[in-house]
């Protein structure tokens, strides 16, 4: 294998990803959803048993916005096949998530996915590796959303042929913007406990890596035990924002922005705090038991009557 030294990112920024196409049904669409949180503590919630079952006589289950995360995970396979940039997937790590939402997604559907290299940047003893998704239905053409996913390679880094770091990005749509949490007193705070068997329960939406399912991957990783994947925490933070902001609407989330702080162990306990600002919701999840942020980030909403 050849060293991060070694490697040339010029052919990197040409490269011209294979589009995909993704099918899902009413059935991965409420694993998801289960995956999540969904109903765990409550198998009658009001707010969310329309996830997985057709409440009320409705005539199909709803998918929450972060579903839509799950489109960019068909990227990595792409990534691993970048011209010369060599990484242990043992050993990446999820920086962070942006999604933007253009429509409710339909309860079952093909999707096709467009790929671009949105960002490439040498930290040294890592690599970040910026990757754009945009999801179009297949049927109707319509674009649904985009992701765009920040993953760190550890161990790919170092590349640099000057002082000055090797630092690429191209966005298409707008960049994520930075959050500062405030010092006030939130406007709402959500505890919601996962389950030992979490990460079992959302690797079936598709995110197989051993790190969060094999105790001696998770070793060799750096952790005592595997640990929950990070866009499960997500689903978690915004599913408790759209319970606690959004009065149980998922429609009214417009985009989401987050950054994945520290592990999560599966079984511990997760605190979203939330603070409204308008039409963004910039919150903060901790574990409850370690008293540690894990994750941060903004939901942006379309035009909603404020619960304050």
């Amino acid at each position: 294998m050849a060293s991060a030294s070694d490697f040339d990112p010029t052919p990197i920024l040409s490269h011209k990803f294979p589009e995909t196409t993704y099918s899902y049904t009413e059935r991965d669409a409420a694993i998801y959803a289960l995956g999540v949180g969904a109903c765990a503590q409550d198998a009658v919630d009001a707010d969310e048993l329309k996830y997985v079952y057709h409440e009320n006589g409705q005539k199909f289950i709803k998918v929450l916005p972060t579903f839509a995360a799950l489109f960019s995970l068909e990227s990595l396979p792409s990534a691993a096949g970048l011209p010369g940039l060599q990484f242990d997937p043992r050993l990446l790590l999820h920086g962070q998530q942006y999604i933007e939402i253009y429509k409710p997604f339909p309860s079952s559907a093909q999707i096709h996915n467009k790929f671009t290299l949105a960002g490439l940047h040498d930290k040294g003893k890592a690599a970040i590796l910026e990757i754009e998704t945009k999801s179009y239905e297949k049927e109707s053409g319509d674009l649904l959303c985009m992701n765009r996913m920040a993953i760190y390679l550890r161990g790919a880094g170092g590349f640099s042929k000057s002082s000055n770091p090797f630092s690429y990005s191209n966005y298409s749509s707008q960049q994520p913007s930075t959050v500062k949490i405030p010092e006030s007193q939130p406007f709402s705070v959500f505890d919601d406990q996962t389950h030992s068997s979490q990460a079992l329960l959302y690797r079936l939406s598709g995110d197989y890596n051993p790190l969060h399912s094999d105790p001696v991957i998770a070793k060799v990783a750096g952790f005592s035990q595997p640990i929950l994947h990070g866009l499960c925490t997500l689903g978690y933070a915004v599913r408790a924002i759209i319970k606690c902001i959004c009065r149980g609407d998922p429609d009214l989330i417009k985009g989401i922005s987050g950054r994945f702080l520290l592990h999560v162990y599966p079984g511990e306990t997760l605190v979203t705090e939330m603070w409204l600002q308008g039409l963004r919701v910039v919150y903060r999840t901790k574990v409850k038991e370690r008293n540690r942020a894990v994750l941060s980030g903004y939901v942006d909403l379309h035009g909603f009557k404020s619960p304050l």
